[in-house]
């Protein structure tokens, strides 16, 4: 990056952290016009300059893409004063046609040839690959394999797109990353946060403005009525047609088990106004007749954590633990479903699970709202290494929700078989490009109550923190009760 010090125009702070990302396979989902490729252009003249370097290998999908590319190579050539010959034109063979492309020669003996249309067989090349505007590629599956076998001889692979619908190989590449079944990076490229950086204000320095708050405003808001109901793919990354339900019935009812229980116990409005001891005796006897024995029952050497979506006097609080196999997947030996039950018994019920899980590794908890008290109490009586208090952001849903759908579509959860719980995670959709509840949305469940897709939010809490949180060795022996008593002790 020292090498950009003196070019007429420096790279941003998004486009200096995707040239400083070194993976061997990067991604970025991006709004139009952010000038990624032209800063890729800037990171490969550098690459191919060097004696140790690569051959670079764009790949666009139309001849104009080419040029421009090797314009880019071009001026970054000249700033950074390099050795290397003028642009030429030249045709590539490939299995069963001839490809125009354009060439710059380095004297370091590499190249950068940007090519006028899809090759069919990269396998026969070495370097960098770097296909740009992936979505708009007819074979991108394809065109990725052939890319990827480079890596075994030390090349490196670049895809950079917008989006062009939800059902699109890119769009589904974008999701198996977020779902950790691809180990490759993953850039996200809004136009707000290309502004944010100083998008814009290097817009006006180019054309010889005065950059103004109130100026960028305007052209913020001009440049998204020129795109209209395209806006959100073509400027936010957030890939169209997306409308339908994002959790398929069969999908779930394949990670369903109908041995496995679900615990209900629904309150009485009048039951938050008895007294203390009469609240505290329910709640342990209710413990004791439902909890006790599946705890009893439950693998003292597997793993367990758990997630919960907190509800009060409207939407349920549900429970959902999970116990890790030794093929390192997850079952839920049962779940919890709390209706109107008063804040100090779902303490109650909440500690008594807690407490008694088999090596407890974490739990994933609600923390909006009047959830924040119960994640609260849960973080102060196990730990912060051990409770994650969640806000139920845009960006949580983004990142997370393709990794639990991914656990239903790899076979890797096992829930209750229950007509509640399938409805919950049927109402998930996917809006604006991202899997979540809708606002606003109401069910009802089998007992007439209202739900909120409750049990999904706590199963993808459950899938949060049986993947993501690590408590780190388990110090004391004995049961969850003892290793609760000893901590506090401690403090």
């Amino acid at each position: 990056m020292s090498q950009t010090a003196n070019v007429p125009y420096a790279l941003l702070p998004y486009q200096q952290a995707w040239i400083a990302d070194r993976a061997q396979v990067k991604v970025c989902e991006k709004s139009r016009r952010v000038g990624l490729s032209w800063c890729e252009a800037a990171d490969d003249a550098l690459l191919a300059a060097r004696g140790d370097g690569k051959d670079v290998w764009y790949i666009g999908y139309n001849k104009d893409m080419a040029l421009e590319f090797i314009n880019d190579t071009a001026f970054w050539v000249k700033s950074y004063a390099l050795a290397a010959a003028e642009a030429e034109e030249i045709v590539v063979e490939d299995v069963d046609k001839s490809i125009l492309a354009y060439r710059i020669r380095f004297s370091s003996g590499h190249r950068v040839t940007a090519l006028s249309s899809r090759p069919s067989n990269l396998r026969g090349k070495q370097g960098k690959v770097v296909i740009d505007e992936a979505a708009f590629h007819d074979d991108l599956t394809g065109l990725l394999d052939a890319a990827i076998a480079l890596l075994m001889w030390g090349g490196c692979v670049v895809v950079i797109s917008t989006h062009f619908g939800d059902d699109n190989r890119f769009n589904e590449l974008v999701g198996d990353i977020r779902a950790g079944k691809k180990p490759y990076s993953l850039h996200r490229i809004t136009l707000d946060d290309a502004l944010e950086q100083g998008l814009y204000r290097r817009i006006c320095l180019k054309l010889g403005r005065e950059w103004t708050a109130e100026g960028e405003a305007a052209w913020r808001r001009e440049l998204i009525e020129s795109y209209g109901e395209a806006a959100d793919q073509e400027l936010f990354c957030i890939p169209a047609r997306g409308a339908g339900a994002y959790l398929p019935r069969a999908l779930v009812e394949s990670c369903m088990d109908p041995e496995i229980p679900v615990l209900r116990w629904s309150c009485k409005s009048e039951f938050a106004e008895a007294p203390e001891l009469i609240r505290r005796d329910a709640a342990d006897e209710w413990c004791r007749d439902h909890l006790a024995c599946l705890l009893d029952g439950l693998d003292l050497n597997a793993r367990t954590c758990f997630g919960e979506d907190f509800g009060r006097s409207g939407d349920l609080t549900v429970i959902v633990p999970l116990q890790e196999s030794r093929k390192l997947n997850y079952r839920a030996p049962f779940v919890i479903d709390l209706r109107n039950v008063p804040f100090r018994q779902q303490e109650q019920v909440l500690f008594y699970l807690a407490d008694r899980l088999p090596r407890f590794s974490g739990g994933a908890m609600d923390a909006r709202g009047n959830g924040q008290y119960l994640a609260e109490v849960a973080m102060q009586r196990y730990g912060a290494w051990r409770i994650r208090q969640v806000m139920l952001t845009t960006e949580w849903y983004r990142d997370n929700m393709p990794r639990y759908k991914a656990a239903f579509e790899d076979g890797a959860i096992t829930l209750p078989r229950d007509a509640d719980i399938l409805d919950d995670h049927r109402a998930i959709k996917m809006e604006k490009g991202i899997a979540r509840l809708p606002e606003g949305y109401r069910g009802k469940g089998r007992d007439g109550g209202q739900r909120h897709g409750d049990a999904a939010i706590a199963g993808a809490m459950a899938w949060y923190a049986a993947t993501q949180i690590d408590a780190g060795p388990i110090e004391f022996e004995g049961t969850g009760v003892e290793r609760a008593h000893t901590r506090l002790e401690n403090f």
